[in-house]
């Protein structure tokens, strides 16, 4: 091989001169470290120098930014205007809070207005509340003295009129705030002292329990408002009034939920009461039981249910009770208690065989199941009360020398009494008969009153049942009825 080839040079020399010689990736890296040197080099030269200018946005992205800027305040998924000064002001005017007020009002620097009410005339002011109510137009004679002077005495001497008790009612209510040791006495239709400040407890209905010096307290042609609770117990409207004083405006203008509860006996009957505020209503909750025997008569069974004294149940009831299947509920209750077999003659030992061959045995401490009609809760549709009638095993204590068991019915019902701001409320009124515009079902569609009243003290839950109308038919018979008795 000549020495102009290109092929390989045989040789020792010829080996050692290829491998040290430099590789052509170390000649690179070498050549770009020298440009990477002469580049910083260049720069530095360079920094006095103002920098190249951009260039010019392309067309479309031009065209972008012109969209974005002039559709800034559109949602690009609703094609809604988005102002936000606009949606805080709409905020402002369709959800108004009574809250809310003016900022000037907290102002101590701001100017009294009553310079502005006595630029216009006595008779000008007349005129504006002649388009008021009695009850308004007090109230704004009330406000300052400067309406007071304008207007007189004559929106006062309104509310004095017979007609017009209802609009004074309306406005001694709204005092209830400025007079914590005082209480609104409805038949007189004004303020008295209390008496038993702080101390104000249910009493029964034989004793006389004075709240405040009133002189129609023993009126019968003008009575107080009250409501029956059980036989021999009522409450008066004046402890409502003192429990929602005091959760509204603080203790020291009534009595706490919790004082109005009590346990006590009476005919036989056991019975305990227990209360509940609720969103600004009074709860209530009486519970009364007594033992029955098995295999009781109907006599038997009014003798057990009804008082002699007014031939009213001896249970809390509301005014409607006798309206519907209330009473027959009951009775048929009385009549699940399981009875012995009669054991005597041919019949009673064939009873007997026939038992001891089935291996059966009368437990007289058996469990009561209940019917399909006696086992629901009843809804008063006409009142807001709920009913739910139970027969259980009690122990009977009236002997101390053994343990005796005996079977109780048991018959409990909640109820809702109102806000305690007038006797005539919704609730107050409809429990004691007086208005025919409630519809129970349609206040408690969603939760009863027994659920509610539960839920707020234990945690466990009343076993499930039905609740049903007291008065599936809508018939107001009254006394002239005789499924009641």
């Amino acid at each position: 091989m000549s020495a102009e080839s290109p092929g390989p040079k045989p040789g020792f020399r010829a080996f050692l001169s290829s491998a040290l010689r430099s590789k052509k990736s170390r000649q690179t890296l070498r050549k770009a470290n020298r440009s990477t040197t002469d580049l910083r080099l260049a720069s530095r030269s360079s920094a006095d120098e103002p920098p190249p200018p951009m260039p010019a946005l392309a067309p479309l992205q031009a065209h972008r930014l012109k969209y974005e800027q002039a559709h800034a305040h559109l949602d690009s998924q609703l094609g809604e205007y988005r102002d936000f000064t606009t949606m805080i002001h709409s905020l402002g005017l369709l959800e108004p809070d009574d809250t809310y007020g003016p900022a000037e009002i907290d102002n101590a620097y701001r100017k009294p207005g009553e310079e502005d009410i006595a630029k216009l005339s006595p008779e000008m002011w007349n005129y504006i509340a002649g388009f008021l109510n009695p009850t308004d137009a007090a109230s704004l004679a009330f406000a300052s003295i400067t309406l007071y002077r304008r207007l007189g005495t004559q929106p006062f001497m309104l509310l004095e009129r017979p007609e017009n008790y209802n609009y004074k009612i309306d406005f001694l209510v709204g005092l209830d705030r400025s007079l914590p040791h005082h209480l609104l006495c409805f038949p007189c239709g004004r303020y008295h002292r209390r008496t038993q400040e702080g101390q104000e407890r249910i009493r029964p209905a034989h004793v006389i329990n004075l709240l405040y010096n009133c002189p129609n307290a023993q009126n019968s042609l003008n009575p107080p408002p009250k409501n029956r609770i059980t036989h021999g117990r009522i409450m008066h409207f004046s402890f409502v009034q003192l429990t929602m004083r005091a959760h509204r405006f603080g203790r020291e203008y009534g009595i706490q939920a919790e004082d109005l509860g009590r346990r006590w006996q009476r005919d036989g009957w056991s019975f305990s009461s227990r209360f509940l505020i609720y969103e600004g209503r009074l709860l209530m909750r009486v519970k009364s039981q007594t033992f029955a025997e098995p295999g009781l008569v109907p006599s038997a069974q009014r003798l057990l249910l009804y008082s002699r004294e007014d031939y009213c149940p001896y249970f809390s009831a509301c005014a409607h009770w006798r309206d519907g299947e209330l009473m027959p509920a009951c009775k048929c209750a009385l009549e699940h208690i399981p009875k012995p077999r009669d054991t005597g003659g041919l019949q009673g030992l064939e009873h007997k065989v026939k038992d001891r061959l089935q291996g059966r045995q009368f437990d007289p401490h058996a469990l009561t199941l209940l019917c399909g009609f006696c086992r629901p809760m009843r809804r008063c549709p006409e009142c807001p009360s709920e009913y739910l009638i139970e027969v259980k095993i009690s122990e009977d204590k009236s002997s101390p020398r053994e343990i005796v068991f005996r079977q109780t019915i048991v018959v409990t019902r909640w109820t809702d009494l109102g806000d305690g701001t007038t006797p005539g409320g919704l609730e107050w009124g409809a429990i004691n008969g007086k208005r025919d515009d409630y519809d129970s079902f349609a206040h408690y569609a969603k939760r009863g009153i027994a659920s509610i009243f539960e839920a707020a003290f234990t945690a466990d839950t009343l076993p499930g049942q039905r609740v049903i109308s007291m008065n599936p038919n809508k018939k107001k018979l009254g006394e002239d009825g005789h499924d009641w008795y």
